[in-house]
C-alpha cells in the first residue's frame, strides 16, 4: 500500500508541540491508547519512546496503528491517521528525541531519560487518512 499523503490543511497538527494519541493493539486484542509527541518528516509520522515499553511490544507484534491529533484551540479540527509501522530503528532515536524535548518542552536534552534507557524510532506510513473542521 502507498503512503497517503497529509492535507496541508492538517499538517501542523503533527508538527508538534501538539500531543497526539497513539492506538496500539494488545496481545489480547484489546487497544491501548497512550499521549505522544510526534514528528512528521512529510511522508511519516515519527514517535519516540523506549525499548520494552508496551507500546513497543504492541508495535512489533502488529504495526497497523492508529494516532488522533486534536486541535488544542479548536476541538472541531482533528486528523486521524491510520497506519503501519513500517520500520523500527534506534539509529538517530537518541537525536530525535533530544529534537522532540527541544519542541516540546523547550529543553535540549531530552530530560526523562532513564539509565540504560535505549530509545527507538517508529516510522508510521500513513494508509487512510481523516482529517476533519467543522
Amino acid at each position: 500500500m502507498m503512503a497517503t499523503p497529509i492535507p496541508e490543511s492538517h499538517k501542523d497538527l503533527l508538527e508538534g508541540p501538539i500531543y497526539v494519541q497513539l492506538a496500539t493493539h494488545m496481545k489480547d486484542g484489546s487497544i491501548q491508547v497512550n499521549p505522544v509527541w510526534c514528528s512528521y518528516d512529510g511522508e511519516y509520522i515519527l514517535i519516540n519512546s523506549a525499548l520494552g515499553r508496551v507500546k513497543d511490544q504492541n508495535m512489533r507484534r502488529n504495526p497497523k496503528v492508529t494516532i488522533l491529533a486534536s486541535d488544542p484551540n479548536n476541538p472541531y479540527r482533528w486528523l486521524e491517521v491510520r497506519g503501519e509501522v513500517v520500520e523500527i530503528t534506534q539509529d538517530g532515536a537518541d537525536n530525535h528525541i533530544d529534537d522532540l524535548a527541544e519542541l516540546y518542552l523547550g529543553q535540549r536534552p531530552y530530560p526523562f531519560r532513564a539509565e540504560g534507557e535505549v530509545r527507538v524510532i517508529y516510522k508510521i506510513e500513513p494508509q487512510r487518512v481523516q482529517p476533519f473542521t467543522m
